[in-house]
């Protein structure tokens, strides 16, 4: 029974406590000087931790330490000093329920109405190379996220906020009001601390997951918003872009926009295919990219030329789509680039020449990437499905031309292995069923998405530019199932084909090639992209 000398509590009613004492322990310290100083202020008692108590006393801020206010001495390095029942009584006390306030009373618990609390740098530390086990795990943080759950499942009378870009309108709204937080904003800072805390433990989650199983039976990601898009693939749908926390880099990191309409849904998958194409080759490349396949990729002694080798595969589909290069665009380039209709420019840097000329259209997106960090190494790819995630090796891997086999009786002549190696790495990147024809290191016809690998020849063919398709070459992501494909190319013109090999029927279309007098090189390997 409660001791009837000690007098209990008012009581209070949900979103009417006046914020009287906080506790604040942050990592990242920035602006919480000015936060306590407005605290304080407002007649607000401090109470902090370790290094955040010795920031606000050395700024001459009154600050009362957790030890005095636990009566238990901070311990073990830190890792024992918020973990004691008279703070998690003062944040988790139902201060409208007489028993807890008889409680409170019987083991002279003071409230905390105001919780500022952010974590060890857990995500930075983990991501740094070469840091050791024990200084990652050094970083998990115990006390902050219990705290900081503790606060939020008691948002009606206990606010908290965990993030510095906050303080602010947290101070205003305390002037505003005389020291009162409105509920709408306790719920808004609890949604804000549970989306931190689950971050926290995905990130801890996954780092020991990845230690010891490619495909953990918890496959644990967390994603968060980079910007709303003006739609998604239809305009009557709403639209987001996300980026995966705790990844090296992602598809719009250091990418700044120096002109034109606000990104779409369509526009940054376009991007993701293009951007891939142009950064899997050193020399000057250009790829564009339409509907999530390319209609053009060459490369070039200068990016110029590969401009031209790639629009010139398919003028037609190439207008609107999105067009990626890997060096900087300058003046004359513009100036090509503007008589197309673009949708995306990206590219790493421009000349103020050149913007100037590609800013003279009000709706091309011109996008520069300041980005050189490489994809995550081993960083899976995964599909949304119906209620569930489909999840696999990314397919990375660079296909040696040592480790592939000629089956036929003429040999590849140099010129040839060089345009079957470029088109083997293009049809990489078109959907299934891919057949990319090669001239002169530059695409001048590709079969995309067809349920027939014949139909995908016959469509490569149809899309060529060329008056003529002799000495062309042919990368099929594939085996071809009968012979009939590579005949339809050998009549068009080709005289190198390269494919997996894997069909029943591989000695019926090696034949057909040998008949001809036609290449052929099995990689015994495919690369389907559905």
């Amino acid at each position: 029974m409660p001791d009837p000398a000690l007098p209990r509590p008012a009581p209070s009613a949900p979103g009417d406590v006046r914020i009287a004492r906080a506790l604040l322990s942050v990592s990242d310290k920035r602006g919480v000087v000015d936060f306590a100083r407005g605290l304080v202020d407002l007649g607000v008692e401090l109470v902090s931790t370790g290094g955040t108590a010795t920031v606000l006393a050395q700024a001459g801020l009154p600050v009362r330490t957790i030890e005095d206010f636990t009566g238990f001495p901070e311990m073990m390095d830190g890792r024992v000093k918020t973990l004691h029942p008279k703070l998690y009584a003062g944040l988790l006390a139902l201060r409208d329920n007489p028993e807890h306030l008889d409680a409170a009373a019987a083991n002279d618990i003071e409230w905390v109405d105001l919780v500022c609390v952010n974590l060890y740098p857990f995500e930075q530390t983990a991501a740094r190379r070469g840091v050791p086990e024990s200084e990652v795990i050094e970083n998990i943080d115990i006390g902050g996220p219990t705290m900081i759950r503790a606060a939020a499942k008691n948002h009606a009378f206990v606010a908290v906020v965990v993030r510095p870009e906050a303080y602010d309108a947290l101070l205003e709204e305390l002037r505003d009001t005389g020291g009162t937080i409105a509920m709408p904003t306790r719920e808004a800072l609890a949604a804000d601390a549970f989306a931190l805390t689950a971050r926290y433990d995905t990130a801890i989650s996954r780092w020991f997951a990845e230690k010891s199983e490619d495909f953990p039976p918890l496959y644990i990601r967390a994603y968060e918003k980079v910007t709303d898009l003006s739609y998604g693939e239809n305009p009557h749908q709403r639209a987001a872009y996300y980026q995966q926390v705790g990844a090296r880099s992602h598809l719009m990191a250091m990418v700044r926009q120096h002109h034109g309409k606000q990104l779409s849904f369509n526009n940054l998958l376009d991007l993701e295919s293009a951007r891939t194409i142009s950064r899997d080759f050193e020399v000057p490349t250009c790829a564009i990219v339409k509907h999530n396949n390319p209609c053009g990729v060459a490369l070039g002694t200068s990016l110029n030329e590969a401009y031209r080798g790639a629009l010139a595969c398919d003028p037609m589909s190439a207008f609107g789509g999105v067009v990626a290069l890997n060096r900087e665009v300058d003046e004359p380039l513009a100036r090509e680039l503007h008589q197309q209709f673009v949708e995306v420019l990206f590219a790493p840097g421009y000349t103020e020449a050149a913007l100037a000329v590609l800013a003279q259209k009000q709706n091309i997106r011109i996008l520069q990437d300041d980005d050189r960090r490489s994809r995550t190494p081993g960083e899976p790819v995964v599909r949304q499905v119906m209620g569930g995630l489909l999840v696999q090796d990314a397919d990375a891997v660079r296909d040696d031309r040592e480790a592939m086999e000629v089956v036929t009786r003429r040999q590849p002549t140099e010129a040839e292995w060089g345009d079957l190696l470029f088109a083997w790495r293009v049809a990489k990147h078109v959907k299934s069923n891919a057949i990319v024809l090669v001239k002169d290191l530059a695409t001048v016809g590709i079969g995309a998405g067809q349920m027939s690998r014949l139909d995908s020849v016959r469509l490569s063919i149809e899309k060529a530019q060329l008056d003529s398709l002799a000495g062309t070459a042919l990368a099929s992501d594939a085996f071809f199932p009968f012979a009939d494909g590579p005949e339809l190319a050998i009549q068009a013109g080709v005289t190198a084909v390269m494919q997996p090999g894997g069909s029943v029927r591989d000695e019926e279309v090696i034949a057909a090639a040998d008949d001809a007098g036609v290449a052929m090189v099995l990689t015994r390997r495919r690369h389907f992209r559905h």
